[in-house]
């Protein structure tokens, strides 16, 4: 049906909400039976790349020039990486560093978030490992004291780690304590529920299925509404200088 141009997207300087009926689906290089809505890259002025993958059965990614991190949404995958097979349900991610060989392949229809980003060195820091895990093994800390809005860590954090990836939960109801404004890019896919997202002088509706892009210092808070949790994946680049160099690609 034609909606006569109506979407709930927006595009603003320091920030991209991208909802469901705005995707557009393209292949990429190396991919067999996957097509990839591609949130956010370098061309919008993103410092990583943030992607939904749909895998048709027996699908399979290609490789990355970058890190590789990857969060099944729905469906089953099958990891390949350091001499071992990983079969990863819906909240069981994986982290791949740099030039890391490694092959996924899906088991059934399956959806996956991805998000890439040149690696950025830390001067004496050990290189990054291979990390596959579950969500739900994960312990859920309250986020400033708050138990009705909890976080759990998906990355290590330490120095050879140049980004942050979370799960936020929230009871319906329950808010952002503050308007956070900080040096941190963030890409954000909400998995679960819905609420009222503030970016910049802007308010927007938001609910399962929508992606959010955040530049530095873009003015954020969240607050859940309905019946329901909210829920969201959340990226941030993390543990590096201003003005350290920004990550390159490896020859």
């Amino acid at each position: 049906m034609h909606h006569l141009g109506l979407t709930r997207s927006s595009l603003k300087p320091d920030h991209l909400l991208q909802t469901p009926n705005t995707f557009i689906r393209t292949p990429l290089p190396g991919a067999t039976g996957v097509e990839f809505v591609i949130h956010v890259g370098p061309q919008l002025g993103a410092r990583f790349t943030q992607m939904t993958a749909e895998f048709a059965a027996d699908g399979s990614l290609g490789p990355t020039p970058a890190q590789r991190f990857l969060y099944v949404v729905a469906g089953e995958l099958e990891l390949t990486a350091g001499g071992k097979k990983h079969v990863l349900a819906p909240g069981g991610f994986a982290y791949l560093p740099q030039s890391a060989p490694h092959s996924v392949r899906a088991r059934e229809k399956s959806r996956a978030a991805i998000i890439e980003k040149p690696y950025q060195p830390e001067a004496g820091a050990p290189p990054p490992e291979i990390l596959v895990g579950d969500e739900a093994a994960k312990t859920a800390t309250p986020l400033m004291g708050d138990e009705a809005l909890r976080v759990r860590a998906l990355m290590p954090d330490g120095p050879p780690y140049d980004f942050a990836v979370n799960t936020m939960t929230y009871d319906p109801g329950a808010a952002l304590g503050m308007v956070e404004i900080h040096i941190m890019e963030h890409g954000l896919l909400m998995l679960e529920g819905a609420g009222i997202y503030r970016l910049g002088d802007s308010w927007y509706p938001v609910q399962a299925g929508d992606f959010i892009w955040m530049a530095p210092y873009c003015p954020q808070w969240f607050g859940a509404l309905g019946k329901v949790p909210a829920k969201y994946l959340i990226y941030k680049d993390w543990r590096r200088h201003p003005l350290a160099p920004q990550g390159g690609v490896s020859a």
